[in-house]
């Protein structure tokens, strides 16, 4: 899919991926083209999805959301069915921030962002354990974070 991005795309997807809050005039005195032309390649990489969204990049501590915890989490059978209420069950945990589908020990992990270790144990106790399908679940509180940017690596010499 890169293939049709040259290097001014991955410019501005760069700058944007810093700052989402950047005008297109602002792009354009950092990149050397003109407003216009950002518009359109802009709308073009928000059509061809290159562009998901923009959001606020908001601070869990400064809201209050102090303990953030890696949860892995099997399920006892494997069918369509019980994948299906578990996705959908997470999806609509606002406790989590990200959910990826696992090889190895695990089939899920969960990235939980909560205020406390007591919200913690009524996510993993009260929302997760109680799923039929779920077998086991094993959670890692993180203690410090050293990196939390997200920011995709870029390559800009790439046309």
């Amino acid at each position: 899919m890169t293939d049709a991005l040259d290097h001014f795309d991955l410019k501005i997807l760069g700058a944007l991926q810093a700052n989402a809050a950047l005008t297109n005039q602002d792009i354009a005195e950092l990149i050397g083209l003109s407003a216009s032309q950002i518009s359109r390649r802009r709308q073009r990489l928000e059509k061809d999805g290159y562009i998901r969204r923009y959001r606020a990049d908001l601070s869990p501590q400064a809201l209050g959301l102090a303990v953030t915890a890696y949860v892995g989490v099997t399920l006892g059978a494997h069918s369509r069915e019980n994948a299906r209420k578990f996705r959908n069950m997470v999806k609509a945990m606002p406790e989590v921030q990200e959910a990826h589908t696992m090889t190895g020990d695990v089939d899920y992990i969960l990235k939980i962002v909560v205020p406390d270790l007591q919200a913690l144990s009524r996510v993993i106790n009260d929302d997760l354990l109680p799923q039929e399908a779920v077998q086991n679940v094993r959670s890692s509180i993180a203690m410090e974070t050293l990196k939390d940017d997200n920011l995709l690596p870029l390559r800009y010499g790439q046309t």
